[in-house]
């Protein structure tokens, strides 16, 4: 089951593995995700270490306190979810790169 599993490269494998994701981590914070709301009225911006780094409101909006909070908040999820989706993706991109099972990374 396990006759390709070459364990002496098991640490080297780790340290690749942690350099990998704090270089990611770096990365994140250098994109920036955008969604918008209200056919456009409200638009939100995250890096991609989920950080809310902008939001915009039509001025429109300032009067009617309800629906500026209503579109605030679907923004915010559906650019947090981006995020998320985003991390997943630079995850799975990163374990691409690793064989466990020898013939170098």
């Amino acid at each position: 089951m396990f006759e390709g599993l070459d364990l002496s490269n098991m640490g080297k494998m780790m340290e690749q593995l942690q350099e990998k994701a704090k270089e990611l981590q770096e990365k994140s914070k250098e994109t920036i995700l955008t969604a918008k709301g209200g056919g456009g009225m409200v638009q939100v911006s995250a890096n991609g270490a989920g950080e809310i780094v902008d939001i915009t409101i039509d001025d429109s909006l300032l009067e009617d306190k309800e629906s500026l909070q209503i579109l605030l908040i679907s923004t915010i999820n559906d650019v947090l979810k981006m995020v998320e989706d985003n991390k997943k993706s630079q995850a799975m991109g990163m374990f691409g790169g690793l064989n466990p099972f020898g013939g170098g990374a």
